[in-house]
C-alpha cells in the first residue's frame, strides 16, 4: 500500500472515529497503533520500543510541570470567586452606558482570561453571574450570548494560556519557547478584546434597545465609590497577573516558577478574600488532577499519531502537496489555516495541535515564516474552535448553565459575528505581524 494512500487513510480513519464519539486519547494511540503495524511489517515489539520512547520524552519536559500549577492556580481563582466582585464594580461604573453591561462582561473576562487561562471557567463563571444580569436589564438575547461565549474564549489565549504552553511543550524551539509564545499573545488578546468592546459599543450606540443602560435612579453611586469599587476589586487580580507575566517577561522567572508563583498569589487572594477553606483546596486539587491527566493522555496520542504518521512518510507527502503548489505562499498558508479552522469545528484544540503542528511547521520554515508569527496564528485559529458549530465547546457551556430563556438558536445567532471579528483579527495580523512579534523583540531580543 502506497504512502499516500496510508497517509489519506489514517486522517479519514481519525475523522471517523472522532465523530463516532470515541475518546480522543485512545483514538489517536488506536489509529497510530493499526497504521504504525502495517507500516512495519506488524512488527509490534519495535512499535512499543517507538511509543516508549516517545512517551518518556513527553514526561521528561520539564516545561509541562507549568500545565498543572497553571490549572490549579485557575481553579482556585475559579472557586474564590475572584470575579464577582470586579463584575459589581464594573456593572456600577459602566451599566450607565449603552450596552454598559455587554462592555463590563468583555472587560471582566478579559481579566479573568489572564488569570486562569481556561475557556471553561471563564464562560461558565460569566453565564452565571452576566446571563441572568443581562437577561434581566433587557438586552438582546444573541447579543448576550455572543459577548458571554467569544469573550470567555480569550482565556485559550492571553496568556498565562494553558494552549501556549502545550504549542510550546511540542515545538521544543527556541523561537517559539513558552516565553516567547506568552509576550506574543498579549496584543493579539488585548486587540481581539477591544475589537469586541468596539462592536459591541456600536451596536448598542445604533440600537439602544440591543443594550439598554441602566435606568438613571439606580445609578447612586459616588465617583468616589465607583473608583474605590474598582479599585480594591481589579488591583489584586491584576497585581497576580504582572506578578506572574512580569517575572517571566522580565527573565526572572521560567514560565513553570512562574506558574508557581501564581498558584501561591492564587491563594493569598482567595486568603484574603475569605474564601480559601479546606473545601475550595480539595476541589481545586482533585480538578487539577483530572484535567491534567486529561491533557498528558492527550499529549501521549497525539504524540504515538504523528511519530507513526511523519515515519511512514505522510508529513512528506503532505509537504509536497502543499510545497509542489505553484502558487504565492500565502495561499499555502490559507490553505493552512482553512484546515485548522474546519478541523475546529469538530475536533478539539489540543488534538489539532497535535496533529497540524508537527506536520505544518516544517512546510511554514521552508515557506520561511516567522516561526512564532505563524505559532500564534494557528493559536489565534484555534479561537474560533470554541465558537464555531456544531462542537463549539463555549457554546455548550454556557447553555448549560444560562437561564432557559436563551435558546441554542440565540446561542448560534450571537456568536457568529464574534467568529468574523476573530477571522478579521487573523486577517489584521496578516498585514500587520508586528502585532505578534514586538513584545516578544522588546523583551528577548530578536
Amino acid at each position: 500500500m502506497s504512502v499516500e494512500v496510508l497517509t489519506l487513510l489514517m486522517f479519514l480513519i481519525l475523522m471517523a472515529s472522532i465523530a463516532m464519539g470515541h475518546p480522543l486519547a485512545v483514538t489517536l494511540a488506536a489509529v497510530a497503533t493499526i497504521f504504525g503495524l502495517i507500516d512495519n511489517g506488524f512488527n509490534f515489539p519495535a512499535l512499543l520500543g517507538l511509543f516508549a520512547n516517545n512517551a518518556w520524552g513527553i514526561f521528561l519536559n520539564y516545561t509541562l510541570v507549568a500545565i498543572p500549577l497553571f490549572i490549579f492556580m485557575a481553579q482556585v481563582l475559579d472557586r474564590s470567586k475572584v470575579s464577582e466582585g470586579l463584575f459589581d464594580a464594573l456593572y456600577t461604573v459602566l451599566g450607565g452606558l449603552r450596552g454598559g453591561l455587554g462592555l463590563a462582561v468583555i472587560v471582566v473576562s478579559t481579566v479573568f482570561a489572564a488569570t486562569t487561562g481556561i475557556v471553561g471557567a471563564s464562560v461558565v463563571a460569566m453565564g452565571l453571574m452576566a446571563g441572568p444580569a443581562l437577561l434581566k436589564r433587557g438586552y438582546d438575547k444573541s447579543l448576550s450570548a455572543g459577548i458571554i461565549c467569544s469573550s470567555g474564549t480569550l482565556g485559550i489565549l492571553i496568556p498565562p494560556s494553558i494552549m501556549l504552553v502545550v504549542y510550546g511543550g511540542l515545538t521544543g524551539q527556541k523561537e517559539t519557547s513558552v516565553g516567547n509564545l506568552f509576550a506574543a499573545a498579549i496584543l493579539p488578546g488585548l486587540l481581539l478584546s477591544g475589537m469586541y468592546l468596539l462592536y459591541v459599543a456600536v451596536r448598542c450606540y445604533m440600537n439602544p434597545k440591543l443594550g439598554p443602560p441602566i435606568p438613571a435612579a439606580e445609578r447612586t453611586a459616588t465617583v468616589l465609590e465607583k473608583f474605590t469599587m474598582t479599585m480594591k476589586n481589579f488591583v489584586p487580580p491584576f497585581g497576580l497577573i504582572l506578578t506572574v507575566m512580569g517575572t517571566i517577561l522580565a527573565g526572572v522567572a521560567t514560565p513553570t516558577e512562574a506558574a508557581a508563583l501564581g498558584c501561591v498569589g492564587a491563594l493569598v487572594l482567595a486568603l484574603v478574600s475569605r474564601k480559601l477553606n479546606w473545601n475550595v483546596i480539595t476541589q481545586a486539587c482533585i480538578s487539577t488532577a483530572r484535567t491534567t491527566a486529561m491533557i498528558m493522555a492527550l499529549f501521549v496520542g497525539g504524540k504515538f499519531f504523528s511519530v507513526v504518521f511523519l515515519s511512514m512518510g505522510g508529513g512528506d507527502v503532505v509537504a509536497d502537496v502543499l510545497l509542489g503548489m505553484d502558487v504565492n505562499r500565502f495561499v499555502v498558508f490559507a490553505i493552512m489555516m482553512a484546515v485548522v479552522f474546519f478541523m475546529g469545528m469538530f475536533i478539539d484544540w489540543a488534538a489539532i495541535l497535535l496533529v497540524v503542528v508537527p506536520i505544518f511547521t516544517p512546510i511554514a520554515m521552508d515557506l520561511d515564516f516567522n516561526p512564532l508569527w505563524f505559532a500564534m496564528m494557528i493559536c489565534i485559529n484555534l479561537q474560533t474552535s470554541f465558537l464555531t458549530p456544531p462542537f463549539g465547546y463555549s457554546l455548550f457551556y454556557f447553555k448549560g448553565v444560562a437561564p432557559p430563556e436563551y435558546s441554542m438558536g440565540d446561542v448560534y445567532r450571537g456568536i457568529l459575528p464574534f467568529v468574523m471579528i476573530q477571522i478579521f483579527a487573523l486577517a489584521t495580523m496578516i498585514f500587520f505581524p508586528q502585532i505578534i512579534t514586538y513584545l516578544p523583540d522588546v523583551f528577548f531580543g530578536r
